[in-house]
């Protein structure tokens, strides 16, 4: 059946329709690919975050769909659809999506395996943290290498409290887990860049200019520094259309 979209009664019956198929291509043909469109379903259209919460579980745990995972991973974090957030169990949840393949999952285990600060709550853990970021990179999440990039520049100390961002020549003699290494820092940083991270490229263009890491190259610095620009008003256009679409709604 074709529907007109420009008709409210047939935008709506066709939504409601929609809902049916996925509740039927995910309980009766168990489909793990439909599952987790029925949650997005039940988070973006029906705004129901308690539902849409289990949906995305029971498809992690049952059907093992990575995505699911990462959703889930993402809610407990936050606190969506539950009474509150649960750092402890968005890990759990954010390595089982690793496992299964899902990029953006690694990238999360990783972030909150070595963040440090007041309110963090998970256990430091930098080698296992080093290594989901890695296999996050791996897989081209940019953010990941930017990060590992940025693990690279200023290096990981094994006791923060000891670290002055502001005193590097005291740093030199604090105990790392992570060394400082600029060559590292290099090939991460364009790697981010070629996955389409701005700050990447930035840092890339940055690198070229100073030698840190690389050969100083003004060519490369510029041409990298141009790509970096291109990405940011890329940035900028989405941001403005998603801005725009918003008031439209």
């Amino acid at each position: 059946m074709a529907y007109d979209l420009k008709q409210e009664d047939e935008v709506k019956e066709y939504i409601e329709n929609l809902g049916i198929e996925y509740r039927f291509g995910c309980y009766k043909e168990k489909k793990a690919e439909v599952c987790h469109l029925l949650g997005d379903y039940l988070e973006a259209i029906k705004k129901d975050f308690e539902k849409a919460a289990k949906v995305y579980k029971s498809n992690c745990v049952d059907y093992k769909f990575g995505k699911s995972c990462l959703k889930y991973g993402n809610y407990c974090l936050v606190g969506r659809g539950k009474e509150k957030g649960d750092p402890a169990e968005a890990l759990t949840y954010f390595e089982k999506g690793c496992e299964l393949g899902e990029p953006s999952a690694c990238l999360h285990a990783g972030m909150m395996l070595t963040a440090t600060g007041p309110n963090v709550s998970i256990k430091r853990d930098v080698p296992k943290g080093f290594n989901y970021l890695k296999k996050s990179c791996d897989q081209n999440d940019d953010m990941a290498c930017h990060y590992l990039c940025g693990m690279y520049i200023s290096g990981v100390p094994k006791n923060v409290a000891e670290y002055n961002p502001h005193n590097p020549a005291k740093n030199k003699n604090i105990e790392y887990l992570i060394k400082p290494d600029m060559k590292q820092a290099f090939e991460f940083a364009k790697k981010s860049c070629e996955n389409g991270n701005m700050y990447g490229c930035a840092n890339v263009s940055m690198m070229y200019k100073k030698g840190d890491g690389v050969e100083k190259n003004a060519d490369e610095s510029k041409r990298f520094f141009q790509i970096a620009q291109e990405l940011q008003k890329a940035h900028e256009t989405t941001k403005e259309l998603k801005f725009q679409q918003g008031l439209q709604e």
